[in-house]
């Protein structure tokens, strides 16, 4: 079991300081939770370099995990930014009656 902590769009990063040692996982969310298709929020690479200078500084071994509007022209800025771990669903998955 791993242990996770995961931020929303306008979440601010101070608790991470608090548990940065007991945790395995930071997940980082890139549009607000509700519904797939969204748009990527920008200001989310910012969050993805602040967090991944505080997870280099803590020396610990911890995924940093991107959600929210991954797509082809924006998963190498997040990588970029630090994130090594990516959460792709509605630039993967399909709906049936679209056409492609």
């Amino acid at each position: 079991m791993k242990a996770g902590l995961v931020f929303n769009p306008a979440e601010p990063l101070d608790v991470l300081d608090w548990v940065i040692d007991d945790i395995d996982l930071v997940l980082i969310m890139s549009v607000n939770p509700g519904f797939g298709g969204q748009s990527f929020i920008d200001s989310a690479l910012r969050k993805i370099e602040d967090v991944r200078r505080r997870i280099i500084a803590s020396g610990k071994d911890i995924r940093l995990e991107v959600d929210g509007g991954i797509k082809v022209d924006n998963i190498r800025r997040a990588a970029d930014a630090g994130a090594d771990t990516f959460v792709a669903g509605s630039a993967i998955l399909v709906n049936p009656t679209t056409r492609v």
